[in-house]
């Protein structure tokens, strides 16, 4: 396999399961040092992280809630202090609170902003802040901001600000090569989207994409893998829909 990110390393957020850990598996495979960001699930992380080193990779694990700011700081300095630098940030931590306007409280709506955009924004920030040359950023969104889905509100409109971060700050991060996009998935088949559901449910979901299934958590890796890569040095200030279709 090709070690195209040979002497980068990369922080992930939210890596303990799920999507950030099929993320940091696959910049592992291709030469990253990962640090494995988690919130509350050590023994997860540290499962990772032994996982990418049975495959011959480099991986440490350090917790931060994201949502606070000077834990995104005490992140990233963590981070310089075990490998001296980050190049690629994925801002993968995200929650999922969908419920219907006439339901949902304050509490949710702020846990939901403080994870989701909060933390997104002050990690970019970070990341700004101690990235050298030619540096990769990469948010997640959703597929959701371009329909209309009932219970779906507050959470859309967290992605909504994401979305207009990486546009944004696109030309601001461009004088040091730094490339910021977003992905934005549809389904995936994770617990971020299963749980809570049935089978019926779940099966319904997949088939209102062209290929008639759930994404798999590597159907989406990929991308951020190219969007990590050198490769993707032309591309930045893009939200990449990657959902098979699911418009």
């Amino acid at each position: 396999m090709e070690k195209n990110l040979a002497g980068k390393v990369a922080l992930v957020t939210g890596a303990s399961r799920g999507m950030g850990q099929k993320i940091a598996e696959e910049l592992a495979s291709h030469g990253a040092k990962v640090v494995v960001n988690y919130a509350s699930s050590p023994a997860k992380a540290e499962d990772v992280v032994a996982g990418i080193k049975r495959n011959g990779g480099e991986a440490v694990a350090i917790q931060a809630d994201i949502s606070k700011v000077a834990e995104v700081e005490s992140l990233f300095k963590k981070t310089l202090d075990v490998y001296g630098q980050v190049d690629i940030l994925v801002n993968n931590a995200g929650i999922m609170i969908t419920k219907p306007l006439l339901s949902t409280t304050e509490e949710d709506f702020d846990k939901q902003f403080a994870i989701n955009v909060k933390g997104t924004f002050f990690a970019i920030q970070q990341a700004a802040l101690h990235m050298k040359e030619n540096g990769r950023i990469i948010n997640f969104s959703t597929s959701v901001t371009g329909q209309m889905f009932p219970a779906y509100s507050s959470y859309a409109g967290t992605k909504g600000a994401v979305e207009q971060f990486t546009r944004q700050l696109a030309k601001e991060l461009g004088p040091k090569g730094i490339t910021i996009n977003a992905v934005a998935p549809g389904p995936v088949n994770t617990e971020l989207f299963t749980v809570g559901k049935t089978e019926e449910q779940i099966k319904a979901v997949g088939s209102t994409n062209s290929f008639g299934r759930l994404a798999e958590p590597e159907d989406i890796s990929s991308v951020v893998l190219f969007l990590a890569s050198p490769e993707s040095q032309w591309v930045t200030g893009q939200t990449v829909r990657v959902n098979g279709g699911f418009i």
